[in-house]
């Protein structure tokens, strides 16, 4: 069965738009992605609790390969903080694994739709608030960094997001510069990524109901268009993070993110009702 020439230009647009957006936010673009793709798989007769599950799966997947692309653009630039990479790591890694192997695979579809819209209002709020932290605030030590890294990991499984609508608000909180927050959230997509397809891909065996070209959870050819468009446009939304004003464009992602909030809000209790 080929895939038609119309959904591969929506999902090279969809790429295009939050491949930019990770570079830039150092958000990953998942939390754009995840509406999109529910709609997309409900539109090919997948049931709406599997597809926001197989949206969440592969717009999780894509991010392993912006994470790459954007981290690379923002490492030539020297606003990685690796430091911070290497300690949160391994919080990431244990909370994902525990988010994607096991409670994504155990909640409901239509609970998914409204964890993810609480979250993506979250986010939104926080861009829009651009609260400022007390200056004595430093980052907390091993243990506090590890406790963190795992929430990041955990919850970033449940709504496919790479990460940054959690530690990019933390990062700033605790006085790490906004450039290097968001750089520094790109170089995390890629543990919190690789960590979580893994659960997804072990979490997804058996499924049944699938659409044409799926692994378990994530849906391939959305995952492949995106991914190579997301690449792409990356390093563009990297370099635009250090010339353009990124506190106006987070107020103005943060009204997009409202907007759809407000659709899988929706969605979510439609498939509840079912």
């Amino acid at each position: 069965m080929p895939i038609e020439p119309l959904l591969i230009a929506k999902l090279a647009l969809l790429g295009l738009a939050t491949g930019f957006l990770a570079g830039l936010l150092g958000v990953g673009g998942g939390m754009m992605m995840v509406p999109f793709l529910s709609a997309m798989l409900g539109a090919r007769g997948v049931a709406p609790g599997l597809a926001v599950k197989m949206a969440i799966a592969t717009s999780m997947a894509t991010i392993i390969f912006t994470s790459v692309s954007s981290v690379r653009a923002h490492h030539k630039r020297g606003a990685v903080r690796w430091d911070i990479v290497m300690r949160l790591a391994p919080g990431i890694v244990l909370g994902a694994m525990a988010g994607s192997l096991g409670v994504f695979a155990l909640l409901k579809g239509a609970a998914l739709y409204f964890v993810f819209c609480g979250f993506v209002t979250f986010s939104a709020a926080q861009m829009f608030l651009d609260k400022k932290p007390a200056p004595t605030r430093q980052l907390p030590g091993t243990a506090g960094l590890l406790g963190a890294g795992g929430a990041i990991g955990f919850l970033s499984g449940l709504v496919g997001a790479g990460g940054g609508f959690i530690s990019v608000p933390f990062m700033t909180w605790c006085n790490v510069a906004i450039h290097n927050a968001v750089a520094t959230s790109a170089a995390l997509g890629f543990p919190i990524a690789l960590a979580n397809v893994t659960g997804y891909v072990i979490g997804g065996r058996g499924l049944t109901g699938l659409p044409p070209y799926s692994f378990g959870y994530l849906w391939l050819p959305a995952l492949t268009v995106i991914a190579c468009c997301s690449v792409l446009m990356a390093p563009a939304g990297a370099k635009a993070a250090h010339t353009l004003p990124v506190k106006k464009l987070k107020r103005a992602f943060a009204a997009v993110l409202l907007a759809l909030a407000s659709y899988m809000l929706y969605k979510g209790v439609g498939a509840a009702s079912l």
